[in-house]
């Protein structure tokens, strides 16, 4: 199977393209990639989860959060290294769009979404599929979604950190 192919894949371009849910595309992403590349931070999957969560933060009006995470993500892109993972997705138009949004983010522009440019129509027949399923969600709850998960564990780790720093 190739990897676009993975239902985590499918479901990310699903919550990108469909209810444009970027906190859900990040959680199943991250996911994918924690199975095939846990640890590899300039793997093309993190890219696809930092475009993801860039645009969370744009939405929410944290514009110094979303250009910092697009540029990292548009730097993970702009490798030339042939990979699986860009194969059925039009790469020239995502960092174009990417680089329209991070002019608009960096003159504090209100958030404008674009669609994952995907090239193959077997996939984007599983991807219009799957956007059928998705439940229509207020742009309220979209916004912030990651304030409903319980995040105490993360929290916890964060506060660790900070701790054994000093």
């Amino acid at each position: 199977m190739h990897p676009l192919f993975h239902p985590l894949f499918v479901d990310y371009c699903s919550y990108f393209n469909g209810n444009e849910d970027y906190f859900e595309c990040h959680e199943v992403l991250e996911e994918y990639w924690k199975e095939i590349a846990p640890g590899e931070k300039q793997h093309p999957l993190v890219g696809y989860v930092q475009l993801a969560t860039g645009l969370y933060h744009w939405r929410r009006g944290n514009f110094v959060g979303a250009e910092r995470i697009l540029q990292k993500a548009m730097a993970i892109f702009e490798k030339s290294d042939p990979q699986p993972f860009y194969e059925y997705i039009n790469k020239e138009y995502l960092l174009e769009h990417m680089h329209i949004s991070l002019q608009r983010i960096h003159g504090a522009q209100h958030f404008l979404a674009f669609k994952l440019p995907i090239t193959d129509v077997p996939l984007q027949h599983l991807v219009s599929q799957k956007i059928t399923s998705l439940p229509s969600l207020s742009t309220q709850f979209i916004m912030n979604k990651h304030m409903l998960r319980d995040r105490s564990d993360i929290l916890a780790a964060r506060d660790s950190k900070k701790r054994n720093r000093h």
